[in-house]
């Protein structure tokens, strides 16, 4: 059901059994996904990529222009994937040319009052708390969970199946399947229970607990652990995904 409070430009494409309620603004070269609910007083601005069956609470504001000086009107985009959750005052940039699009993934989770800038990436099923706070160009694998409040610096990358301590300052990347926290941000072991609801084996648990005793455990510098963790630990995706997160790093990884 649309409201007829609603205003939706003739240009946006709305799908079949989406509902918009009263004083929200759809605007041109917008796309929105069959069985989508969008909540009162949403402003969607051009770029807008919005998947099926999602659900946009109230205040949300996405597919805005980039804070960010350098842009230059060019055309982008904002995405948001099937079954995620958006909820009240959310702020969700579109792109830049150093993507041209944000993105954010299937079945996830966005709190209220989340700002995600310009460029980003988030994986599928995220979750990030209320008032997380995000700068252009960041990166988050599937799974992961950013508590409240968190602030995450720009081109920063955050792993896969991580779990980050609400209230933190994330000014390094963040390695797939760890827990993070502290002041400065710092490892806090493996997220073993997240790990087992997805059905890690114990034998793929220990390759990653053995990974990280070498990364921040035994007092070896970067370089050795990772000549360690290669030479010593079976040959898993799991061992291999930490050894190319940590080679590929570009701001650093976070403290141990």
């Amino acid at each position: 059901m649309i409201h007829q409070l609603t205003h939706i430009d003739p240009k946006a494409k709305i799908g079949a059994n989406v509902s918009v309620d009263a004083f929200t603004s759809i605007h041109e070269d917008v796309e929105i996904g069959e069985g989508t609910w969008i909540g009162s007083n949403v402003t969607i601005y051009p770029g807008a990529r919005i998947g099926k069956n999602v659900r946009i609470f109230p205040g949300a504001v996405i597919s805005a222009i980039p804070q960010d000086l350098k842009f230059g009107g060019e055309t982008t985009t904002a995405e948001i994937g099937d079954n995620s959750t958006i909820r009240e005052c959310v702020t969700i940039n579109r792109g830049t040319t150093d993507k041209m699009k944000t993105v954010i993934g299937k079945n996830c989770l966005i709190m209220a009052y989340v700002h995600v800038a310009h460029d980003c990436f988030i994986g599928d099923h995220c979750i990030l708390a209320n008032a997380v706070q995000m700068a252009g160009h960041v990166t988050v694998g599937d799974f992961a969970i950013i508590g409240g409040s968190t602030a995450i610096h720009q081109f920063a990358t955050i792993g896969q199946h991580v779990m980050i301590s609400g209230g933190s300052l994330v000014r390094k990347d963040v390695p797939p399947f760890t827990k993070s926290g502290r002041e400065p941000l710092s490892y806090a072991g493996i997220n073993s229970v997240g790990l087992r609801r997805r059905n890690y084996t114990d034998e793929q648990i220990s390759v990653i607990q053995e990974a990280y005793r070498y990364l921040y455990l035994k007092g070896l510098n970067t370089n050795a652990a990772l000549a360690e963790i290669e030479a010593k630990l079976p040959n898993t995706t799991e061992r291999n995904e930490i050894l190319d997160f940590v080679k590929n790093s570009e701001r650093g990884i976070m403290k141990g």
